[in-house]
């Protein structure tokens, strides 16, 4: 096992109730990513009750509330201690190669083998900075959410924050709150409000079966991996961070940066369309919704249904933004991340360095899963909540290839 965060520990849990032996390298400490990856101020987007592991559920008094990354890093840790799982501690994987029917993995400390590789390292490794960014003209200082810890990192004066997804909307309204000016730049993006006829959105989305919705059961499943993180933040009030709200507040609205030119930034006019699309989106999940609650029966109360006013596109949004006169004195890339598999050295990779898998089958390397990635066999796997169903499923297929193997005479 490569990782040990939430998901490389679910894994680990579900492994041992099958009395397979393993090991889990990681890189740094349990729980790395959430440890040094992470904005100082940022929360989980899922409500405490949906922090649950493989026989590990939620145990604080504030279910409705979100995890604090301190919170985060208590929880899974102590999944970590309460399994006994068999992490090897600050073992980076340097190279993984196929060898006899199995795999080597070299680490910092030593070379492993092994008949079966889980690759858990996570989606968000490395963050997908736009080639445009080298347009930047110099005195300009750029940030990535990697980089970004808190506003007092940045300098004094405006700023231009890149995409608008989780990330970019929450950062848009922390940056502006320190006293900042701010631009959001907006391309696709996916709306959603905090709370819907009284529950959180979230457990709407549990509840009526949209999260549990199989890989293999959606149309287009290369575009739904693909799909920004929708726009949400998890706070004490449970409120809703959309961009209504952030234009309410003083946000300048732009379209998707789509070039930097002589040092000008040159963004498109398609904002209304991008609305519209994100507001349509919003739209039928919500009926999805009520069609769910009208044919269940709820043990619960939920309100009425409940309609959004459509976001609000400027009267005339500015087309180009001169980043030489001092207006823009940083910028904020909220732009996505990706996996980094540099050390992979297995032909299992797509031309975007992305892995071919089939439902976390890694589908040219006989024994070689992953676990983690976005909507790798339901819309929730990348979430806590989205780990056991996954690592369970992962593991039947993995002791399934390792019986046979063992019959037909594997190592």
């Amino acid at each position: 096992m490569i990782g040990a965060g939430h998901a490389g520990l679910a894994i680990s849990r579900v492994l041992t109730e099958h009395a397979l032996e393993h090991i889990v390298l990681e890189r740094g400490e349990v729980a790395n990513s959430w440890r040094y990856e992470r904005w100082d101020s940022l929360r989980l987007l899922t409500p405490n009750w949906q922090s649950r592991l493989p026989g590990y559920p939620y145990r604080g008094d504030t279910p409705d509330g979100f995890m604090t990354m301190p919170e985060v890093i208590e929880c899974v840790a102590g999944f970590a201690a309460a399994i006994s799982a068999p992490v090897r501690t600050h073992t980076a994987v340097t190279a993984v190669s196929r060898v006899d029917g199995g795999y080597q993995v070299a680490t910092e400390n030593g070379a492993i083998r092994c008949r079966s590789l889980v690759i858990a390292s996570g989606a968000a490794n490395v963050p997908h900075v736009p080639a445009v960014r080298e347009a930047v003209p110099p005195p300009i200082k750029c940030v990535t959410a990697f980089d970004y810890g808190n506003p007092g990192q940045l300098p004094r004066g405006g700023v231009l924050v890149v995409g608008a997804s989780a990330t970019g909307v929450q950062l848009a309204d922390e940056i502006h709150r320190s006293g900042r000016p701010v631009t959001l730049s907006v391309g696709e993006h996916v709306r959603l409000p905090r709370t819907y006829r009284g529950r959180d959105v979230l457990w709407w989305m549990e509840h009526s079966g949209v999260w549990n919705q199989r890989y293999d059961e959606i149309d287009d499943i290369e575009r739904a991996r693909g799909l920004p993180s929708p726009q949400l933040i998890g706070t004490p009030e449970r409120a809703t961070l959309d961009l209504n709200v952030l234009r309410a507040a003083g946000v300048e609205i732009v379209g998707r940066l789509a070039a930097i030119r002589d040092g000008r930034a040159l963004f498109s006019g398609g904002l209304r369309n991008q609305f519209a699309l994100a507001d349509l989106k919003m739209q039928r999940l919500l009926d999805t919704f009520d069609e769910w609650a009208r044919n269940a029966t709820l043990a619960v109360e939920v309100g009425t249904p409940e309609r959004f006013e459509p976001t609000q596109a400027p009267e005339s949004p500015r087309l180009s933004l001169d980043l030489r006169n001092g207006e823009i004195r940083s910028i904020v890339w909220a732009t996505g991340f990706r996996p980094d598999y540099r050390w992979l050295e297995v032909p299992v990779l797509t031309r975007k360095g992305e892995l071919r898998h089939d439902g976390g089958v890694v589908t040219d390397a006989p024994g070689m899963y992953a676990i983690g990635l976005p909507v790798l066999r339901r819309r929730k796997s990348t979430f806590i909540i989205g780990a056991e169903d996954d690592a369970r499923d992962i593991v039947a297929h993995l002791a399934s290839y390792l019986g046979t193997a063992s019959r037909s005479g594997g190592d």
